[in-house]
Formats: structure tokens, C-alpha cells, sequence
């Protein structure tokens, strides 16, 4: 079923070329959603760019538009507003009509692209011995959002984990594990994650001060690197006993990954030098091979180099991001490559990319793309940190917000004088614990850093998913109190739009569609928040002005209809942010 948008912008396309000939074929209609119901629903503002070439009054030229165009089908007659502004109003009967079409359709009449792509969506990225803390809250729950609207699209989504598990920290991690505690070496679970860390702590502060244990710990990299079997034996437990503890977060959280970190790269890192060299793009500069960048200088203003391979022949993560985008493109047949980290790392994104694109790597149909964020800060505008100063542990921090939900559930069934049973509280809390923490962070413009509030975002009123998944419960509650099966409702009754409110709500909920394209061309969740947002504050407007299961019939089966519609956009907004739904609250 095509949008709105898309009827509107084939027909003002062809009325420009049935006015003015064949020449404005491609033209941009300029059509965007009103701000203002008075204005209608639709505004196309092409008339004001088009005057200076046409040499025509911008209203002549929406008139002659006017003139030329035949949307009755399903607008009123349009209307020409202020210098050229042409306003188009949606017919409630063809409301009705795509209300009827998409009833019973779990897609809700969006159908998957013609051309579906291969996308790589690179996110997470934890390092093997180090908790997932604070700052991977935003990468993983902002790529898995981006990853399920492009797969509902129909796009063959490769969601990538790529985890630090390869470099210097194993060497002298294994060297200093072998001191302390060598069960761990060769013991699957001999230390729990916690241990691990405070381990890791302890061998990075030897490698600093420790001369000695400085080079023992590099001749244990290259021992790994060479491929003894020792060596790998300890770094495939230690790799593995992360990986047990990350996906604890993971199911947590509802997230999907396929782990294929830095050490899946490391055979392919000499052909990266090598092809840069032969392409006589690397230049050995201080011992290092480097290629110098342009655009990008250092303090003295000189060319800046990007190493991608070290003094000692070691290797950094341009050459592996080189490698892995390499792979991703000839091996995985990629069509588009999105990275999802913090805006910190855009230089070094901006950097292997242009790289790449002067050694020919990437084809011009190959969209590769950063998808930066900001950071998750306190109260106080600054850096989210513990009491002590320690970055918090992401697990610390969704555990505090089931807590809370959990308190706050609590308080409300003992005010209703409700009995609720553990099970019951245990699985709401967690929803809703878990759905703010998410809902929070996604509906911010990723690029921005944000304050992090459990008090705002476990609020049942305003922007948050507890204000989502109440609106969702009472459309529940209306089946419960009316003993309907919203699967079985009266097929001979259609929706029928009276009422302001009833109208408004269904010019937004037909209008999924295109914020769903926006967010798979933007990659901005926030949108998709934001819709959902204003689908909550019009239904529940809708239900305070719209008696429902006490209208007459047919009135009461068409806004019952009108509930279940509602209830369903929301269920399949809110999966596509990876947001889980409960019946009661």
C-alpha cells in the first residue's frame, strides 16, 4: 500500500509536468506534514523555488499546479495559503478506506522494499576483560534499534559485535594470570568477570612501572600471534568467560549479535599493508608505515599521518578497521556498512574511510557511514560515574532501574489495594525498568549528549516508555472490561471518523510509514520516539473525548476497531526500539 506522502508526490510531480512541460520531471515537490491542522495535512511549498526560473508569481504557479492536478480521490480541493504555500486536506472517507486495509495486517499495509540491501551494522564492541559498562548502553541499544527497523524493511541485516579480543592487554594479562592465579590459563570459569578485571587492572599498572614484566608481556603477544597453543588456550578462556557475562547483558536487554571481534581480522592485516604499498599510498615515516591524510594536520600543520603498521611490525585498529571493512564489502557483499560508536571516534572514522576510498576499496554503491552519538552524563552535566569516580557498570545501571520500576509498582498496587502475584511483578518491573533505560536513550537525538534521570524516565507522564506502554495497557484494559476479542470484532462494520479526535488519530496512524523511511535513511530512533510519543497523546485524547465501549453501534465496533489499530501501531513501534509490551501495569 503506498503512504500518503508518496500519492501526494506523484501527483503534484505530474500536474508540474502537465503544466510546464517535460523539463520539471524530477523535481522536488517540497511536500512535508503540516504543523497546523488549519493548513490542512500536507504542505507542498515547490511554487517559492520555482518562480525565479519559471519567471512566474510563486501563487500563479501553485494555481497553474492547482489546475493540473487530480487528487480527489483522496483530498479535498486544494487550497493555495500566504506567497504559494498549496495545502492539501486528507478526505475522511479515504481514511477509512486505509484504516479497512491494513486491519489484520501485523505490518500495518507497509510492505518490505523492492530492492532489499546486505547491511553490516557494527555495535557494542566490548573488550574481552573489561565489564560492559555505561558508555556501551548507547552503541547497543542505539544499533539494535537501527538493525530491527532495516530488517522490518526487509534488508538482510549482518549485526556485528566487533569486540576488542586481540592486542597488547592479552600479554600481559596471561603473563600476569600466570603469577597469580594459572587455573584461570587452563580452568574454564576459574574466575569470574569481576576478578578478571581487577586483574586486568593490576597487570596494566605492572606493564606500566615493570620494565621486565613490560617485555615478558610482549613476548607472550607474540607467542599468541605465532599461534601457540598455549598461549591461545588461555586466551580462548579468557575470551569465552566475557563472553558469558556480556551475553547475561545481552538477554537482558533482548539483543541479538553475531561476535566477530578484532582477532577474526588478524590473518588478513599484512595483505592491508601490502596492497597500500604496491598502490604507493604508504610512506615509512619514523620507522612507521603510514599513509599521510588529507584534510586532516597536525599541530605544526603538517599532513597528518594514520600508522597502519607500527615500528615494531605491530599492527593498531586503522589496519584491522581496514581489514574488517575490506571483508565486509568482498567477502559479505555488503551494500551498506553502518559503525555505531561515540562521536569521539569520528576523526579516526573519517580517517580509515578516506583511506580506504583513495586505495579503492569502497565502490561508489557502497554506502559506509558512522553513526555517532554523545555521551550519557549525571546529573550535574558531567560524565556518569559512581560515587567513587569508577565508571559504572552497565549491569549496576539496568539493575537500579528494575529496582525502581519495581518500587514504584509496589506503591501503586498497595494504593489500589491490588494483590498482584510475584511472577506478575517480577516481569513488569523488569519491562519496565528495562523499556525506560531504552526508551530514554533513544529518544534523544543520538548526536547529543544526555542527562541520565531514573526519576524522568520511569514517569508515567511525558516522553517515556512508561507513558508508551500505559497507553498500550488501557487499550487492554478496554478489552478486558468489555470481555472483547479485538481478533473477532464485526467484519461488516468499517471505521467510521467523526470526530476530531478520531480523525486525528488516524492521519497518525497511517503515517508510520514514512517516519519508518525516514529513520532507515536518517538512522535517528529519536523520530520513531517521537511518533509514538504523539500516538499515545492522541489516543488517549481520542478516549477521554470518544465514549468507546458505551458508544451505540456501529459507533462503538468502528472505535473499537480504532483501539485495536492504535494498540497495534504501538506494539509494532515499540518491538522496532526493542521494547517489550505487558497487558497490565
Amino acid at each position: 500500500m503506498k503512504s500518503t506522502n508518496e500519492l501526494l508526490r506523484n501527483q503534484v510531480e505530474k500536474a508540474l509536468i502537465a503544466a510546464f512541460g517535460e523539463e520539471m520531471a524530477g523535481t522536488d515537490p517540497v511536500l512535508v506534514p503540516t504543523t497546523n491542522p488549519k493548513f490542512g495535512d500536507y504542505q507542498a511549498n515547490l511554487a517559492m523555488s520555482l518562480a525565479k526560473p519559471l519567471k512566474q508569481k510563486p501563487r500563479d504557479i501553485a494555481q497553474k499546479i492547482i489546475d493540473n492536478i487530480d487528487v480527489s480521490e483522496f483530498c479535498e480541493p486544494p487550497e493555495i495559503a500566504g506567497p504559494g504555500f498549496i495545502n492539501f486536506t486528507l478526505k475522511p472517507s479515504y481514511l477509512e478506506q486505509q484504516l479497512a486495509a491494513i486491519e489484520g495486517d501485523e505490518r500495518l499495509g507497509i510492505e518490505p522494499v523492492s530492492h532489499p540491501q546486505r547491511v553490516v551494522v557494527d555495535f557494542s564492541s566490548p573488550n574481552i576483560a573489561k565489564e560492559m559498562h555505561v558508555g556501551h548502553l548507547r552503541s547497543t541499544i542505539i544499533g539494535d534499534s537501527i538493525a530491527r527497523v532495516l530488517e522490518f524493511w526487509g534488508h538482510d541485516v549482518l549485526r556485528l559485535n566487533h569486540v576488542g579480543d586481540w592486542g597488547t592487554q592479552f600479554g600481559m594479562l596471561i603473563t600476569y594470570l600466570r603469577e597469580v592465579s594459572p587455573d584461570a590459563l587452563t580452568t574454564a570459569n576459574a574466575l569470574d568477570l569481576g576478578d578478571l578485571v581487577a586483574f586486568y587492572k593490576k597487570a596494566k599498572k605492572r606493564f606500566d612501572d615493570d620494565e621486565e614484566f613490560r617485555e615478558v608481556s610482549r613476548q607472550q603477544v607474540v607467542k599468541l600471534q605465532a599461534g601457540d597453543r598455549e598461549a591461545i588456550r588461555a586466551w580462548e578462556l579468557l575470551c569465552e568467560q566475557s563472553r558469558q557475562e556480556f551475553q547475561q547483558i545481552y538477554n537482558l536487554l533482548d539483543i541479538q549479535l553475531t561476535e566477530r571481534g578484532e582477532s577474526f581480522y588478524n590473518p588478513l592485516l599484512s595483505k592491508v599493508v601490502e596492497d597500500l604499498e604496491t598502490q604507493g599510498l604508504l610512506v615509512e615515516d619514523q620507522g612507521a608505515k603510514c599513509v599521510f591524510l588529507e584534510g586532516f594536520t597536525n599541530k605544526e600543520g603538517d599532513p597528518q599521518p594514520l600508522i597502519v603498521q607500527k615500528t615494531n611490525g605491530g599492527y593498531n585498529y586503522a589496519t584491522t578497521d581496514l581489514a574488517a571493512l575490506r571483508y565486509r564489502i568482498e567477502e559479505d557483499g555488503c551494500d551498506r556498512i553502518i559503525y555505531v560508536t561515540d562521536s569521539g571516534q569520528s576523526t579516526h572514522f573519517a580517517q580509515f574511510f578516506q583511506v580506504a576510498r583513495r586505495a579503492g576499496w569502497i565502490p561508489d554503491n557502497i554506502e559506509v557511514v558512522h553513526v555517532p552519538f554523545g555521551l550519557v552524563l549525571g546529573e550535574g552535566g558531567k560524565k556518569l560515574k559512581t560515587r567513587e569516580g569508577d565508571t559504572i557498570r552497565l549491569r549496576d545501571l539496568l539493575d537500579e532501574a528494575v529496582l525502581r520500576a519495581r518500587a514504584q509498582l509496589e506503591s501503586i498496587i498497595q494504593e489500589e489495594g491490588r494483590s498482584e502475584t510475584e511472577e506478575f511483578i517480577e516481569n513488569v518491573s523488569r519491562v519496565v525498568g528495562i523499556g525506560a533505560v531504552k526508551y530514554a536513550d533513544l529518544s534523544q537525538n543520538r548526536s547529543s549528549s544526555y542527562i541520565f534521570s531514573y526519576d524522568k524516565m520511569l514517569s508515567l507522564q511525558g516522553n517515556t516508555a512508561p507513558y508508551m506502554l500505559y497507553a498500550f495497557v488501557r487499550i487492554q484494559g478496554i478489552s478486558r472490561q468489555g470481555n472483547i476479542d479485538f481478533d473477532n470484532l464485526s467484519s461488516d462494520i468499517q471505521i467510521q471518523l467523526g470526530e476530531e479526535t478520531e480523525l486525528a488519530l488516524a492521519k497518525h496512524i497511517l503515517s508510520l510509514s514514512e517516519v519508518l523511511k525516514e529513520v532507515e535513511k536518517e538512522l535517528l530512533p529519536n523520530r520513531l520516539c517521537e511518533y509514538l510519543y504523539q500516538l499515545s497523546k492522541k489516543f488517549n485524547q481520542f478516549y477521554e473525548n470518544c465514549p468507546v465501549l458505551q458508544a451505540e453501534e456501529p459507533q462503538r465496533t468502528s472505535r473499537l476497531l480504532l483501539c485495536d489499530l492504535a494498540a497495534k501501531t504501538l506494539k509494532l513501534g515499540l518491538s522496532l526500539l526493542g521494547i517489550k509490551l505487558i497487558d497490565r501495569m
